[in-house]
């Protein structure tokens, strides 16, 4: 006899208040354990199983509480490894993930995580920052402008609502409704700049506590949240300055994009595009193409002058807009195929997911990284910084501003509690039961208010307008690393760093680099002694944002370590660089959170070695705890004047060393740039573009096919792309750098298919993209997906003894018809008996009901009652599996005991048509 190992068992604690079958979200409210796979006795966590219909396997995991419609992704992940990408069920608290997406040989180390940070487990105290305080960083000089006062343009506000859009990929079509706040009687056209919000809930029923929906549209009885109504403050800031704006909405999209392979982010580029087109129209044609009445009473707007501003998932949706305008998309996966009649001057990037990493070089960019952002709090958003080093002529400015204590949701109204017409909540959350946070708990010293966090935040896009738009290099400082503030923004604090511009001249970690004297790490590396922060560090460094692999080529920093004051750490790159002409040598680095006063002497050497020091820098850590994303590089600068006026040869420095000067420390060095004032025209280069398509093929019943991925390279000219072949096995990724031209099949990734009667998983054959140089890459992973094309085996569920005397073992055979090639997990539930007496808890061995359901037998009750619902596994090759129940003599005299058991489907409902089978124990003679 083969006894059935206990793959999942869920108590199912609702059922016993039922009084009739459970549905979706009772049937889930479990306490669940299990076995990770056929071969492995070690449990499941708690909340996980594996389940699934027919035989189809899906990984299932369900929250102990709803978790929010957010902007970061729930990903499923067995340690640094990406699983994929669970999709939600309506209760927002169960999520599947069809193991067809992945053939893990072990579920080992299951985590759930949004943006680095685990849905799964409660922030680990231990890993607080130590004892030290958090510290505010000390308030910076005040700019000579200050873009967040008001202009003196009268304003007109109104409502469009258009025809809805179909987009591809999504069934529901999506609205077209913004909100246009714009001058009045401003002369001329005036700049455009257009706002897109993220991913939240999309209805809500008035007058409830918190019913909010993820559906589009809206049921009887809900009304739309309006997000896109969340700025209008900073829309009427930028109108007053004689900016027209419009705010869009994309709740069509939110209600869809978990079915999305890039999350949405192509869909949300195309409304952007839709929208823009139809003022193109109306701009242009005022007389033929009439124009709604707000946009009629608004000066006519410039779409010379664009600038993008999106919030989180729009963010990302904002810069693949400004992509698509420069570099279209293949035509069978764009919403919008007109011509581009705008100009994408600069985006602003609020909180903002990046899956992609796939930033717009030539495109200039300020991201707002919130200090205390719980939705987006791997603060990814870096990535619009550091991943435009070297991809083209970095002529753009991609400042980054990290805004000590501001949440995520705070910068739409909308999505705040007391402002937002629907159901709204502090996305950084606090536990009652954990000790709370002492940077970004409300009342935290460090954190602001809503009001106080919505002005900065509309400050600083008044700045980025007034640059990129305006271009008045008076407020540059405010942005690009310089230290000075806003006084409107008072009393954050902000600090800024920035690549591009007049920065020249890098010392790059990356591409070659020699480093002696500390460690070239690697942003992203399982491995501790290699990685730049031990996963054991408490908090994370927005600098090291993971992506779909779990090692990654090109990513690199230097890390200082020392315990004596002294020593140097040198940076030589592949060849000497030129410094001349610049005014200083801009450094990032960052240290831990909650330190102060590291410092460092700056030393440069030329190509005749005649070494100079530049002089000291100071840098103290940013406030920060287990739960945020603190370590963050600040922009330090020393001038050169030190190295002209000894005459070394600043066209041909060989080398930057840095020399710590406190006692002890830690410091990781991200780049170093020659910096002078100003910004240069920016002027997109002509580059080649990868998307990565998805075939779907069936493996057919014998012999072998050759297939490839489907990769379409368009554009203009040649650039280097790193390619990363994900291994459906084991999850790993081998990667190579990769030349693209036009129309080349330079990205040739075979794929071999072998053919088969045995029924099995689909298989994912999938590869992911990154831009090196000189390239960009829109649709960044896709692959080729083997569809399994045999018939699910037959599954039945039939007596092996059924009748016995106690003491002895009740058996039932859970059968198929063929061997398959795949674990199969079936699920058998014991009902109520409906006629004589029930089998007790207390007529079954104890241990046998605490492994499967995890109760005890006291108080005796009925064995129905235990919930006892059972995932059974039968591993490949096998045609069956035994679930077996060990009786006890219990010495009572009493009449026939009977339990009943039949199949059930994932939510536990018995399946209709099956039979349910009775076992009976009778009393020893």
């Amino acid at each position: 006899m083969i006894r059935a190992r206990r793959i999942c068992v869920t108590a199912v604690a609702v059922l016993a208040a039922l009084a009739g079958s459970p549905g979706l979200a009772q049937a889930e409210q479990a306490r669940e354990s299990g076995l990770l796979s056929a071969r492995d006795d070690n449990p499941l966590p708690p909340g996980w199983r594996i389940g699934g219909e027919g035989g189809a396997r899906e990984l299932v995991w369900r929250a102990p509480k709803a978790v929010p419609m957010g902007d970061a992704r729930v990903e499923f992940r067995t340690g640094n490894r990406l699983l994929g990408v669970p999709k939600p069920a309506k209760d927002g608290r169960t999520f599947r993930l069809a193991l067809d997406q992945t053939r893990p040989k072990q579920l080992r180390d299951l985590q759930v995580t949004a943006a680095g940070r685990r849905l799964d487990a409660a922030a680990d105290d231990a890993h607080e920052s130590g004892s030290r305080d958090a510290r505010m960083p000390a308030q910076a000089p005040a700019n000579g402008v200050d873009p967040g006062k008001p202009g003196s343009y009268r304003t007109v506000t109104g409502t469009y609502d258009l025809d809805p859009v179909r987009l591809p990929g999504f069934d529901t079509p999506v609205e077209m409704t913004a909100e246009v706040v714009a001058p009045q009687g401003a002369a001329g056209k005036r700049p455009l700049a257009l706002f897109l919000h993220g991913r939240h809930s999309t209805c809500y029923k008035p007058g409830s506590e918190g019913d909010v929906t993820g559906d589009w549209p809206c049921a009887d009885g809900y009304k739309p949240i309006p997000s896109h109504l969340g700025y209008l403050r900073d829309q009427r800031l930028l109108a007053s300055q004689g900016y027209v704006t419009v705010s869009i909405s994309a709740n069509g999209i939110n209600a869809q994009d978990f079915e999305a392979e890039d999350a949405g982010a192509q869909a949300r580029s195309s409304l952007v595009r839709q929208h823009l087109a139809r003022w193109a129209d109306w701009t242009a044609h005022r007389s033929s193409a009439p124009a709604p009445a707000v946009v009629r009473r608004a000066a006519k707007a410039n779409l010379s002058r664009v600038l993008l501003v999106g919030h989180s998932r729009g963010g990302e949706g904002v810069n693949r807009a400004a992509m698509d305008s420069l570099y279209p998309p293949p035509a069978a996966e764009d919403g919008y195929r007109g011509p581009v009649r705008w100009k994408v001057r600069g985006t602003v990037l609020i909180g903002p997911t990046i899956f992609g990493q796939n930033p717009v070089a030539d495109v200039p960019s300020v991201t707002l990284l919130p200090g205390c952002d719980g939705d987006v709090s791997d603060l990814q958003g870096e990535v619009f910084v550091d991943g435009t080093r070297g991809i083209s002529r970095g002529t753009a400015l991609h400042s980054a501003v990290y805004m000590v204590g501001a949440n995520h949701n705070y910068f739409n109204s909308e999505w705040t509690p007391g402002e937002a017409v629907a159901p709204a909540q502090d996305d950084f959350g606090t536990d009652p039961e954990q000790p709370a946070d002492p940077v970004c708990a409300p009342g935290a010293a460090p954190r602001l208010t809503a009001a106080q966090q919505h002005k900065a935040g509309a400050t600083y896009i008044a700045a980025a307008a007034r640059l990129f738009l305006a271009g008045d290099d008076r407020v540059r400082p405010l942005l690009d690393g310089s230290g000075r503030r806003a006084p409107s923004a008072d009393p954050a604090r902000v600090l800024t760093h920035a690549v591009g511009g007049r920065r020249g001249g890098g010392f790059l970690p990356d591409g070659g680099a020699k480093v002696t004297g500390a460690r070239l790490c690697s942003a992203i590396d399982p491995d501790p002694a290699v990685a730049c922060l031990n996963p054991e560090t408490p908090g994370s460094s927005p600098h090291f944002a993971s992506w779909e692999t779990g090692r990654e080529t090109g990513r690199s920093a230097v890390e200082l370590k020392w315990s004596t004051p002294g020593g140097h750490a040198r940076v030589t790159p592949a060849k000497p660089l030129s410094l001349r002409g610049f005014q200083t040598l801009a450094l990032r680095v960052f240290v831990p959170p909650n330190t102060t006063g590291t410092t460092f002497d700056a030393y440069v050497t030329d190509s005749s070695d005649r070494r100079v020091k530049l002089g000291s820098v100071r840098v103290d850590g940013l406030p920060g705890s287990a739960r945020t994303a603190s370590h963050w590089a600040q922009e330090l600068r020393v001038p050169l004047s030190a190295a002209t006026r000894a005459g070394l040869d600043l066209g041909h420095v060989k080398s930057l060393d840095l020399t710590p000067r406190s006692r002890t420390g830690r410091a990781w060095l991200m780049d170093a740039w020659g910096w002078t004032p100003g910004l240069p025209a920016v002027k997109a280069a002509t580059l080649p573009r990868v998307d990565v398509g998805r075939t779907l093929v069936k493996e057919g019943d014998a012999g072998t096919r050759t297939y490839r991925i489907p990769v379409e390279i368009s554009g203009r000219g040649s650039g280097q792309v790193r390619v990363y072949v994900l291994d459906p096995d084991g999850g790993r990724a081998g990667d190579r750098l990769v030349t693209v031209r036009p129309g080349s099949d330079a990205i040739d990734v075979p794929v071999r298919v072998k053919g088969d009667t045995v029924y099995g998983d689909d298989v994912q054959h999938d590869i992911a993209v990154k831009a090196v140089r000189g390239a960009v890459v829109g649709k960044y992973r896709g692959g080729l997906t083997v569809e399994n094309d045999d018939p699910e085996p037959v599954i039945t569920l039939s007596p092996v003894k059924d009748r016995v005397t106690e003491g002895e073992t009740l058996t039932w055979r859970l059968s198929v018809d063929a061997p398959v090639a795949v674990d199969l997990y079936v699920p058998v539930r014991v009902l109520a008996a409906t006629e004589g007496a029930e089998l007790s808890t207390k007529d079954v061995d104890p241990q046998w009901l605490e492994e499967w359901s995890g109760d005890v037998p006291d108080p005796e009750r009925p064995l129905s009652d235990a919930h006892l619902w059972a995932w059974l596994n039968i591993p490949p090759g096998s045609t069956g599996v035994d679930f077996v129940v060990p009786t006890v003599r219990d010495g009572v005299t009493e009449p026939a005991e009977s339990m009943r058991l039949a199949l059930t489907d994932r939510d536990a409902e018995p399946l209709p048509g099956r039979p349910v089978l009775t076992g009976t124990v009778l009393d020893k003679p």
